[in-house]
């Protein structure tokens, strides 16, 4: 079975309920910086989305 590799905003906010899934890992981390950037104000390296928000589904 493929792994997906998943950002969920709405676990930590209750305002965003924006959702990345995908089984290609670079896409979902370039996906995810970019929400975090222009939606959050924040941030991350790659590193940071991987271990502290992204997980593997």
């Amino acid at each position: 079975m493929t792994k997906a590799h998943k950002l969920d905003c709405e676990s930590v906010s209750d305002t965003c309920r924006f959702i990345i899934q995908s089984e290609n890992e670079e896409e979902a981390v370039e996906l995810a910086r970019k929400h975090m950037k222009e939606v959050h104000g924040q941030e991350f390296t790659d590193d940071e989305l991987q271990t502290e928000h992204m997980q593997v589904v």
